[in-house]
């Protein structure tokens, strides 16, 4: 009963920043951001919860991507500074709808029944 629409993504160079967007239609427990590169697995990048606003990000890009959330809109971004070459891949945004929030439980994908159509982040050096 959730839809997720993202926006955003594009061409950037090493050193530059970029900003997502998801937004949502239906009610949500707790949001994220996932990334992919083809041949890869996937890999965790951050998530929000929908209450109290609790993040929890990845190793490889804490302290350089920050996710945030605006209630009224019911949308969640990724605001990437200081972004890499290695940080090329296709993000997904992904959501739970409902049910108990476990903060060890943000990084599962399998966590999240929703996701996004996916937008293609590229950093050129």
């Amino acid at each position: 009963q959730v839809q997720l629409v993202e926006s955003g993504g594009g061409l950037v160079q090493a050193g530059g920043s970029l900003s997502l967007s998801c937004a949502a239609s239906g009610r949500t427990v707790a949001m994220g951001w996932f990334r992919q590169v083809p041949g890869k697995e996937r890999e965790f990048v951050a998530a929000i919860t929908s209450n109290s606003g609790y993040t929890y990000y990845g190793d490889a890009v804490k302290g350089r991507f920050t996710i945030s959330r605006d209630t009224a809109k019911n949308t969640v971004y990724l605001q990437m500074n200081g972004l890499k070459p290695g940080d090329t891949a296709v993000y997904y945004c992904a959501a739970k709808s409902r049910g108990y929030v476990s903060s060890i439980q943000l990084p599962v994908g399998a966590q999240y029944g929703y996701w996004g159509q996916g937008t293609q982040v590229t950093v050129s050096s």
